[in-house]
């Protein structure tokens, strides 16, 4: 599994959300390799947030945009004249989505919509990274991974919206982007629980640990037993980044659905992910077992990665016990006042370093 350099070299690339957690690490990774960017978004979701803390506007075109406001989302794509697209902008969150559906559905189904559109209508752009999720596949709750050709649904609002997008592109890359004078090749990507530093999103664990400690409240744990496909951020961002160049030089059929989860030995309960975090902090929480969730939640979650193994050459580099290291180092070095950009460039070119030597 190699980054190479030299394809991405003055490369331009758009990407949607940069302004969110994984958008930020994608911009920062993808400017290493020497790409030229364009960012589109709404201003940062959280406070703080990674996309402020490494001063990111300065580093990459940035427009403050709606994807849903198609005008201006049209005359960004015109104006910049990306080759690639990486689309992440949307609504990602379980627990708001039951709040306000009616914005999730908006946001990550009409708002992937526009952006297929300007792609359609952009001449320049060769090849498009969809990113969806993990939660998109009908649950079963059964203990094998699910792979890319299993039945799609979702349970709550957010997953069946990111359901009805795969469907959307699906039907996009069928309809416009396949077989036709110009032909566009676009693919879907749906990844596991990413974690690493400069996560301050509302229900999420690390983040919600790390909150937790500087508050110095208790820590209210939903579901101790639930299993999710943990996996480091640079994990599937490295795939999105592979996939992407395949698809622009069409060396062959790239297209379509894929999966980007860890090794099944390195999934783990949430419970163990905190007594791993314990372990590691001199300053330890107390942790609170919450006797009733407000919503429906997903217990066992794993996924098939074994099309992106074989065919991209893909793995995780970063284990799961590494993963955790990187994250909770990344975030008690944020504590220390340490310089945000060179932490998570260092992290970034020690990820590579050690892919080059995996």
């Amino acid at each position: 599994m190699v980054i190479k350099n030299k394809f991405w070299l003055g490369k331009r690339v758009l990407i949607t959300g940069h302004t969110g957690f994984k958008g930020a690490w994608l911009s920062l990774y993808l400017k290493k390799l020497g790409a030229e960017l364009c960012g589109v978004s709404l201003p940062p979701p959280t406070t703080p947030s990674l996309f402020e803390l490494v001063n990111l506007k300065d580093q990459v075109k940035s427009e403050n945009c709606d994807i849903r406001d198609i005008k201006s989302l049209n005359k960004i794509f015109k104006d910049f004249k990306p080759e690639i697209v990486f689309h992440l902008a949307a609504q990602p969150l379980v627990g708001l989505s039951y709040e306000d559906p009616i914005e999730t559905y908006d946001v990550n189904v009409m708002g992937t919509l526009y952006v297929l559109e300007a792609i359609r209508h952009t001449e320049s752009v060769k090849s498009a990274i969809m990113i969806t999720t993990d939660k998109c596949y009908e649950n079963k709750e059964w203990v094998w991974g699910y792979r890319e050709k299993d039945e799609l649904g979702g349970h709550d609002p957010y997953s069946s919206s990111k359901a009805a997008a795969e469907i959307l592109i699906k039907s996009y890359r069928d309809s416009y982007f396949k077989n036709s004078k110009r032909e566009i090749n676009i693919a879907s990507v749906r990844a596991g629980n990413v974690i690493g530093g400069g996560d301050w999103a509302v229900d999420r664990l690390i983040p919600d640990i790390f909150k937790t400690i500087t508050q110095k409240k208790e820590f209210e744990l939903r579901n101790p037993n639930a299993v999710r496909p943990w996996q480091h951020v640079l994990d599937p961002l490295t795939g999105y980044i592979l996939l992407a160049k395949k698809l622009y030089e069409s060396q062959e059929d790239f297209t379509g659905a894929w999966n980007f989860g860890p090794d099944y030995k390195q999934t783990k309960t949430v419970g163990e992910i905190i007594d791993f975090v314990q372990r590691n902090l001199k300053n330890k929480f107390v942790v609170n077992l919450k006797e009733q969730n407000t919503y429906k939640e997903t217990t066992f979650l794993k996924l098939d990665s074994t099309k992106s193994n074989s065919r991209l050459n893909w793995k995780s580099i970063w284990d799961i016990n590494k993963t955790l290291e990187k994250t909770v180092d990344w975030y008690l070095s944020f504590d220390k006042d340490i310089n945000v950009l060179k932490l998570t460039n260092n992290q970034i070119d020690e990820y590579i370093k050690d892919s080059l030597s995996d």
